[in-house]
């Protein structure tokens, strides 16, 4: 079940109308909990299993942890945590890209080894409740908060439909409180809520989908290309995988917001960045922040001398680009982030401060305008099939053969047309152009700031759009992580 289907707003009207009953809020946290339940059970019935799996474990290793005054009772409750939860992550995503890897090892050693076929269906946002409920049981364990009293708190925290799937990654101590006192949205929230919804799909169903997708499966399904479609073809994904993930995360919070939730912002306008410290202070903050408080930092941040911290920050972004997807093209997607972390590091420490150029308006424009082409090729190794295929797309962005395109005897194929070449060129001029206006706002500032008459307009205009707009029906893409 996916936002931008008909399942899911009859789903929704359903879940809205049984919230608002003039019930006890117990019982409604409980009618959230089934509903969160039937939500994920669409995909694969299954697979709730695991979640109750996760959430009974959580449960019973977080009061283990938080109750015993014996370390040695605390180290064995958070290790079967730890061992539980990254269990079923490996097991389900990462064992049949370990067995691959180890036949190819072995095939290079001189020993044929055949194992058998692992037919394993990978459980929809494994990556994302694992990493949310190891979050609690991590935090009990450092002293940051105690265990919640309420099991029916806990559960409907793990399994919150609205960014159960592909996120925001939700602490307990932002996500539990408010189960405290009952959620109801006032008008304004649920204006807002169903604004944002609105929004969210536009950006998944219109641009990501109806108009930028057609452009990067020409491009990335086509093993040799030209310069020109390798570049249309990265920017187009630039821009997809931003409104399809910036969009899920939109709806997430407005679907959140209507049931009088609040969720963190996972998207800061982060095509706007100066540097890729901001890049990443920007774009999934949810997964960033995690990796900082719960692996960087742990591994001792910036705290022991620059070697380590390069090497901390290398390990961290490996380890990120990892848990998006079992696959050599990620963890390489990953190290180069790592790279450019450190690239940048060691750029601030040596350039002088004194040079005020990059303090202008036109310095911040090209720190930008590097940040966003450098973030681009990165995208060229995520979206990529293999990694040869990642060699040869960047091989033609980086080393064009003007003297073959010129004799009309280019290696690469042209794969793009004078139109798909415009619409993309397009699209993305304007979202950069607005990342960069909204760099230091929020939507709700802005918002704020319309007439009451030009934001009934633009509500109608984005829902018509999105009924009249002709596309197939896709999956978010951060459902397969």
């Amino acid at each position: 079940m996916v936002f931008n289907s008909i399942t899911f707003g009859l789903f929704f009207v359903c879940v809205l109308l049984l919230h608002y009953l003039p019930i006890p809020w117990r019982y409604r946290k409980f009618n959230l909990l089934l509903a969160s339940y039937l939500f994920y059970a669409a995909w694969n019935p299954p697979f709730v299993i695991l979640l109750w799996i996760s959430t009974l474990v959580d449960w019973q290793a977080a009061k283990w942890i938080g109750n015993s005054p014996r370390q040695s009772v605390r180290r064995a409750a958070l290790f079967l945590s730890l061992a539980v939860n990254l269990g079923f992550l490996c097991f389900f995503k990462y064992s049949s890209f370990l067995l691959e890897n180890f036949v190819a090892l072995a095939a290079a050693a001189g020993i044929q080894y055949q194992p058998p076929v692992m037919d394993i269906l990978l459980p929809v946002g494994i990556s994302f409740y694992t990493f949310q409920t190891l979050s609690y049981t991590l935090d009990i364990y450092r002293g940051n908060s105690r265990p919640w009293k309420s099991f029916l708190d806990f559960a409907l925290y793990v399994t919150f439909f609205p960014q159960l799937v592909a996120g925001p990654i939700v602490r307990a101590t932002d996500f539990l409180p408010q189960c405290l006192t009952p959620r109801r949205a006032s008008a304004n929230e649920l204006g807002w809520g169903l604004t944002l919804l609105l929004l969210g799909l536009l950006e998944k169903t219109v641009l990501a989908d109806a108009l930028l997708a057609p452009v990067v499966e020409s491009t990335f399904n086509t093993a040799n290309i030209d310069t020109v479609s390798a570049w249309i073809g990265t920017l187009a994904f630039t821009g997809q995988i931003f409104c399809d993930f910036a969009g899920y995360s939109t709806c997430a919070i407005g679907v959140a917001m209507c049931l009088g939730f609040g969720l963190p912002d996972n998207f800061r306008f982060p095509y706007s960045a100066i540097g890729f410290s901001d890049f990443w202070r920007r774009w999934h903050i949810s997964l960033s922040t995690w990796l900082k408080d719960y692996l960087y930092i742990p591994l001792g941040g910036n705290r022991m001398g620059t070697r380590r911290t390069q090497l901390n920050l290398m390990l961290t972004m490996l380890i990120g680009g990892l848990w998006h997807g079992a696959s050599w093209t990620f963890i390489i997607w990953g190290g180069l982030h790592g790279l450019y972390l450190i690239a940048e590091r060691y750029l601030k420490q040596t350039v002088p401060a004194r040079w005020l150029f990059w303090k202008t308006t036109a310095g911040r424009l090209m720190l930008t305008a590097g940040t966003f082409l450098l973030v681009c090729l990165t995208w060229t190794v995520f979206r990529a099939e293999s990694v040869s295929q990642a060699a040869a797309l960047m091989q033609a962005m980086l080393f064009p053969d003007f003297l073959g395109a010129f004799l009309g005897q280019s290696a690469g194929l042209r794969v793009v047309d004078s139109d798909q070449v415009l619409l993309t060129l397009g699209v993305m001029s304007g979202m950069l152009w607005t990342h960069w206006v909204m760099r230091d706002s929020t939507l709700e500032d802005l918002f704020e700031r319309v007439p009451s008459l030009c934001q009934a307009c633009a509500i109608a205009a984005m829902l018509t759009i999105i009924v009249l707009m002709p596309g197939e029906d896709r999956a978010f893409i951060y459902f397969q992580f």
